[in-house]
C-alpha cells in the first residue's frame, strides 16, 4: 500500500511539473508577440512608417516604376501592401486605392487581392505560432465560440470566415491573427480568404480606377455601384439572417439558464 501511494504521489508531482513547464511555454509566445507589437508601434510612431508607406511618395515611386517596369512595380506593391497590412496594420482600403491608381481595374483588383491574401496568410501563421497554444484553451471554454470556431466538420469555420470578410464585425487586421487560433487548415483559410475578399477589393479598386480614367469613368462607376450593392446586400443578409439571429438565440438561452437557476 505504501509503495502504491508513493508511486501515485510521484506521478502527481511529475504531472504538475510537466503542466508547469507547458504553461510557461504557452506564456512565453504571447509575451514575445506583445513585445514585438509594442516595438513596432513605438518605431512607427518615432519614424513615421505608416505615413511613408501610405503617403504620396510611395504612390509616386510606384507610379514611376510601373511606367518603366510593370513586373517590378507589381512586386514592390505586393511587398508594400503585405508590410503595411501586417506590420503597420494600415487599412486594406489604402492599398486598394493604390492598386486602382497604379494598375487599373482588372490588374489592380488581382494585385490587391493577392497581396492582401498574402498579408492575411502571414498574420494567420503569426497568430497560430504565437497565440494558439495560450488563447485556444480560453476560447474553448465559451460554448458559443467553441461552436463556431472549433466545429469538427469545419463548416462553421468557413461560414464565419465568409461573414467576417463581408460584414465588418471586428477589424480586418485582427481577424487574420484571430483565425490562427482556430483549427481551420492554412490552405483552406488562404483560398477562401482570397475568394471572399475579391468582391470588396474589386469594389474599391474599380471605383478608384474610375477616378483616374475619364474616358471609362461612367463604366467603372457603374461596375462599382453594382459591386457595392452586392457586397452590402450580402453583408446585410448574413448579418440579419445569422449574426443577429445567433445573438437573439444566445440571449434567450442565457435567460432560460438564469430562470432555471432561480427556480432551483
Amino acid at each position: 500500500m505504501a509503495g502504491r501511494e508513493w508511486d501515485e504521489t510521484q506521478g502527481k508531482e511529475q504531472r504538475m511539473k510537466e503542466s508547469g513547464k507547458h504553461n510557461k511555454k504557452n506564456i512565453k509566445k504571447p509575451v514575445l508577440f506583445t513585445v514585438i507589437i509594442l516595438a513596432v508601434l513605438v518605431c512607427n510612431h518615432v519614424f513615421g512608417w505608416s505615413a511613408r508607406v501610405g503617403g504620396r511618395d510611395t504612390l509616386e515611386f510606384l507610379g514611376r516604376m510601373a511606367q518603366e517596369h510593370m513586373a517590378a512595380a507589381v512586386f514592390a506593391y505586393t511587398a508594400v501592401t503585405v508590410i503595411g497590412c501586417v506590420v503597420l496594420t494600415l487599412p486594406g482600403v489604402t492599398f486598394a486605392f493604390l492598386a486602382g491608381l497604379l494598375f487599373g481595374p482588372v490588374l489592380g483588383t488581382l494585385c490587391c487581392t493577392v497581396a492582401a491574401t498574402l498579408g492575411a496568410m502571414a498574420a494567420f501563421l503569426a497568430g497560430r505560432f504565437f497565440l494558439k497554444d495560450s488563447i485556444k484553451p480560453v476560447v474553448m471554454k465559451n460554448k458559443y465560440l467553441k461552436k463556431w470556431l472549433f466545429d469538427e466538420s469545419g463548416k462553421n469555420e468557413l461560414f464565419v470566415l465568409m461573414i467576417t470578410r463581408l460584414v465588418p464585425l471586428f477589424p480586418y487586421n485582427l481577424q487574420n491573427f484571430a483565425y490562427g487560433v482556430t483549427d481551420i487548415p492554412f490552405g483552406t483559410y488562404s483560398i477562401y480568404s482570397f475568394v471572399f475578399m475579391l468582391p470588396g477589393t474589386a469594389m474599391y479598386t474599380v471605383g478608384t480606377a474610375g477616378l483616374a480614367d475619364r474616358e471609362n469613368r461612367v463604366l467603372y462607376f457603374s461596375i462599382t455601384a453594382v459591386l457595392a450593392a452586392v457586397v452590402i446586400g450580402l453583408g446585410m443578409f448574413f448579418k440579419k439572417r445569422y449574426v443577429l439571429r445567433e445573438t437573439e438565440e444566445r440571449l434567450e438561452e442565457d435567460e432560460r439558464e438564469i430562470q432555471d437557476k432561480r427556480q432551483r
